[in-house]
C-alpha cells in the first residue's frame, strides 16, 4: 500500500521558514515527478512546486518563486520543500504528490496524495 506520510508543518511569523518532508513508502518513486500542492481556506488547492525524478527539473507558482526550494532524496524516496520568507498569504494546508507520468501543474496528473500539513503564518 502506497502511502506518502507528511512532516515539519506548524506555525511561523512572517519573513520566517519552514521545511516540509514527505516520505514515501510501498512503492519507490525515483523514477517519477513529485509536487507539492497548496489549499487555503476557502479556496481551490493551487500548485506550487514540481521536481522531476532526476532533479534536474524544478517548476514552481509564481507566487512562490524564489522564496521556496523543492528537493528530493530518491534514496529516502523523500521529497522537501524548503519555505523562507514566509507570508500570511502562504498560509494554508500543503501537500505532497508524486505523478507517474507527468510533470505538470495540474491535480489530475498526480496520482498519489500525501495527508495534508497545516502551515499557518501570521503577520
Amino acid at each position: 500500500q502506497v502511502q506518502l506520510v507528511q512532516s515539519g508543518g506548524g506555525f511561523v511569523q512572517a519573513g520566517g521558514s519552514l521545511r516540509l518532508s514527505c516520505a514515501a513508502s510501498g512503492r519507490t518513486f525515483s523514477r517519477h515527478a513529485m509536487g507539492w500542492f497548496r489549499q487555503a481556506p476557502g479556496k481551490e488547492r493551487e500548485f506550487v512546486a514540481v521536481i522531476s525524478w532526476s532533479t534536474s527539473n524544478t517548476y514552481y507558482a509564481d507566487s512562490v518563486k524564489g522564496r521556496f526550494t523543492i528537493s528530493r532524496d530518491n534514496a529516502k524516496n523523500t521529497v522537501y520543500l524548503q519555505m523562507n520568507s514566509l507570508k500570511p498569504e502562504d498560509t494554508a494546508v500543503y501537500y505532497c504528490a508524486v505523478s507517474i507520468g507527468g510533470l505538470g501543474a495540474i491535480e489530475y496528473e498526480y496520482d498519489y496524495w500525501g495527508q495534508g500539513t497545516q502551515i499557518t503564518v501570521s503577520s
